[in-house]
């Protein structure tokens, strides 16, 4: 049991800096929405979902394979060769894709970012840092470095905010948005590279376990591709068919939505070294367990949240961007939210897969996704605009999650803990009345909606402790998460 606490505790260390982390994005919208004309918020996230597109693809899959190989290394040497092996492919890989981008950048810029060929210049350098500080934040994970992880990703959110935020409050508007990110990843990654190195030491690669690595981590990379269409190919189709404007108009809604996906940040982070070292040690029941608690907690959270920031959604928008962003996006929010609450479920069966090594099937899983939702994309978006876009994404959400579940419990069943599922959707239902009464009544002014937040998550924690949603041992398991 004391190792389940001490997974109960870095969850919650990696769930509280995944909470900071939505919230500096809280802090950061406004800044963005209310300073930057609506085109040039929309191109500045055009810049952050071009970023998250290329790690997926250019890495090969390693970060996945440094998780999966190298949790179970005992000697320097065996992880000093590994590490370096996967950095040395890393390297060259995006080294090529920054140059590419670089090259092509007056042409890219056109069709992507309102013609601004300099900031997709600093784009280039942004994306190669972010690959390699990727793989860095793997190293951490894979040896459960967990505090060294929070402290490292809090440090980069904490630049990110300050930097950006200072440079278009300074005036210089997307182009100095563009400056903070490279500045923060520079940042981060001669940080994070003096501490692996002061570990480990510096060697040259001998490459030993290149095919087995390279074995595991490519057939991730459709799937990669695949979910960054999912999650994002859409602001690209709604700037083909829109313009970046209706970017801008769409974005806030979806991020408010996928304030969800900080509840299942600590379990992705964690679960596939916990896992490994539990399965091939053969300890399927610790496996089974670990999987189950996962699940129920995450739900514990997830449902509530998913209710109140789609009923929230409009007020929330209206004091975070602008009158005008609340009126156009806020139905996108309870699409994500609920997109939200099935990729977490979905990030939590598939851990099932990778243990099994069986990475091609989650591969093909997104890439069926992907093409149903790029299709309807762009059916949809020309014909009812943004929210097409929204009701695409949460119809491929759910194909990933059906089609995972069926595969992963060909390999493995556990409890999924249905009774108290339907306690949560009770919980929660009577939550929501609470929050659309209370919601009828509130001034719509900040310090409103904090208050009938705190109350609607009490009415919903005494409905769960009423219909005994958890027992007396899981309750003290929940209190060991507050002890980092």
């Amino acid at each position: 049991m004391q190792e389940y606490h001490q997974f109960a505790r870095r969850i919650g260390l990696i769930g509280l800096t995944n909470l900071l982390i939505s919230l500096s994005g809280l802090i950061l919208l406004p800044i963005l929405t209310k300073t930057l004309p609506i085109e040039d918020y929309g191109t500045y996230v055009q810049i952050t979902v071009t970023i998250g597109l290329f790690p997926g693809v250019v890495m090969l899959g390693l970060p996945y394979t440094m998780v999966r190989f190298l949790a179970a290394a005992k000697s320097r040497e065996e992880i000093r060769e590994g590490y370096y092996s996967i950095a040395g492919i890393t390297i060259l890989s995006a080294g090529l894709a920054s140059i590419a981008l670089f090259l092509l950048a007056e042409p890219i810029a056109v069709a992507l970012f309102d013609g601004r060929t300099t900031v997709t210049r600093i784009l280039a350098l942004v994306v190669f840092l972010e690959c390699m500080n990727l793989l860095q934040y793997n190293y951490f994970r894979t040896f459960q470095q967990i505090k060294r992880y929070s402290s490292l990703l809090f440090l980069k959110t904490c630049l990110q905010l300050i930097s950006v935020a200072a440079l278009v409050l300074a005036g210089y508007g997307i182009f100095g948005a563009a400056v903070g990110l490279l500045v923060t990843n520079l940042v981060l990654f001669l940080v994070m590279g003096i501490l692996i190195v002061s570990e480990i030491g510096v060697t040259l690669p001998g490459f030993k376990n290149l095919r087995e690595h390279l074995s595991f981590g490519l057939p991730t990379v459709p799937g990669n591709l695949s979910s960054w269409v999912v999650n994002s190919s859409d602001r690209y189709v709604i700037a083909l068919f829109l313009g970046n404007a209706y970017v801008g108009y769409y974005s806030p809604g979806y991020s408010l939505g996928h304030i969800i996906n900080m509840f299942i940040a600590p379990l992705s982070f964690m679960l596939p070294a916990v896992l490994s070292k539990h399965y091939d040690d053969g300890n399927l029941k610790d496996v089974k367990t670990v999987l189950s608690y996962s699940m129920k907690y995450f739900l514990a959270l997830a449902i509530p949240s998913a209710v109140g920031l789609s009923l929230l959604s409009r007020p929330l928008l209206t004091i975070l961007s602008t009158p005008e962003i609340a009126e156009q996006g806020y139905l996108i929010t309870p699409f994500m939210a609920l997109s939200g609450l099935l990729f977490g479920l979905y990030t939590i069966i598939t851990q099932i897969l990778v243990l099994e090594k069986k990475t091609g099937i989650t591969g093909t899983i997104w890439i069926v996704a992907a093409t149903l939702n790029l299709g309807l994309n762009i059916i949809f978006v020309p014909r009812i605009g943004i929210l097409g876009a929204a009701a695409t994404t949460l119809v491929a959400f759910a194909l990933a999650f059906v089609v995972s579940m069926y595969y992963s419990s060909k390999y493995l069943v556990f409890d999924i803990n249905a009774s108290f599922i339907l306690k949560c959707l009770v919980a929660a239902t009577i939550m929501g009345v609470v929050v659309v009464i209370g919601g009828a009544q509130m001034s719509g002014n900040l310090l409103g909606i904090i208050l009938l937040v705190g109350i609607s998550a009490l009415v919903y924690g005494a409905g769960l402790f009423i219909l005994r949603g958890f027992k007396k041992e899981e309750i003290r398991f929940f209190r060991n998460m507050l002890r980092i």
